[in-house]
């Protein structure tokens, strides 16, 4: 799975969780794994299924006097049993679990604080009087964002509060950043926000109604290619910590193939990747949501997908930037 939350998360996982049996059916109330289910019991009580050659009186026959109530129903409990058989099946709603509404609106919140923050670390950057502390903030963003990342990508269990601060250090680091890369390109940050949410809305409507999948060898290749991009990313870092590319990109832009820099090359392959690691994270919801999973496990579902969506920002700000400079 591309998400390393969801990969983690036994929840989410397609070889069974919370709430599936060993064969990835849900799991009813009081399912014990191991259990026997249908059979008779080995030891049963004395003349259990046995014939009897004595009979007694009135043995299968109604009592003429029986016991005081037997067999009379009261209205209320007609009406009342009435009323159970016509209200409706209860939902996920009713019955604390996780629906596709719960992940949009943490989803939505997650976003609205990372707009937030992000604003304001933008006029910080963006402004001369501010721009050190703009510079800050984007640092201690960074730091922040990867360090939440790694510990909810971690955690076995959702938590709402290391969420939401990994979606204001985020914002804050993103907010920095797009407003430095808008002010050198002006227009940028319209154009990275406008295809990302195209990428997303293709790769959606994909999912829902051409049936599109990914199969478990793609996603051993994903998952390769994403190691092979992260050693990428770390060398090229390196390489201009230390001066050895003097190029603002590293060698995303000193190196080039029949004239297209290495970094528009490697920014569409990761895009791809990206794309199709969006619709692995939609059907790792679509499973919570049909096994049932709590409620809590949406704020998984969102954390997900969001970190899914600012790492496609990101790749498409990059591309045009280098696509700018050339």
């Amino acid at each position: 799975m591309s998400n390393p939350f969801f990969d983690r998360s036994p929840a989410f996982n397609s070889k069974g969780g919370v709430g599936t049996t060993p064969n990835g059916y849900p799991a009813m109330p009081g399912y014990q794994p191991g259990a026997q289910y249908g059979q008779a019991p080995t030891q049963g009580y004395p003349g259990y299924s046995q014939a009897t050659t004595q009979t007694y009186p009135g043995y299968g026959q109604a009592p003429a006097q029986g016991y005081p109530g037997y067999g009379q129903v009261s209205p209320n409990q007609v009406a009342g049993l009435e009323a159970q058989y016509a209200a409706p099946s209860a939902t996920n709603v009713d019955r604390g679990r996780m629906t596709y509404d719960d992940v949009i609106v943490r989803t939505a919140g997650m976003f609205a604080l990372i707009l937030g923050t992000g604003a304001l670390s933008w006029m910080l950057a963006t402004n001369r009087a501010t721009m050190g502390v703009g510079y800050l903030v984007m640092i201690l963003g960074s730091i922040g964002a990867l360090v939440l990342g790694l510990v909810n990508s971690f955690k076995k269990e959702p938590s709402p509060a290391l969420i939401m601060a990994y979606a204001a250090c985020e914002g804050a680091m993103l907010g920095a950043f797009s407003g430095v890369m808008n002010y050198f390109y002006p227009g940028i940050v319209i154009q990275a926000m406008g295809a990302t949410a195209a990428t997303f809305v293709v790769m959606l409507c994909a999912y829902k109604f051409a049936n599109f999948r990914v199969s478990a060898r793609v996603a051993r290749i994903l998952l390769i290619a994403m190691g092979g991009y992260l050693l990428f990313s770390l060398v090229n870092l390196v390489l201009m910590a230390t001066g050895a590319v003097t190029d603002p990109w590293g060698l995303r832009g000193s190196v080039t193939i029949m004239g297209i820099p290495l970094g528009v090359i490697v920014g569409l392959v990761v895009v791809v990747m990206a794309a199709v690691s969006l619709a692995m994270d939609f059907e790792a919801i679509q499973r919570g949501v049909e096994g049932g999973l709590p409620t809590r496990y949406a704020w998984a579902g969102a954390f997900g997908l969001v970190v899914t969506i600012v790492w496609l920002y990101v790749e498409f700000l990059r591309i045009l930037a280098i696509l700018r400079d050339n």
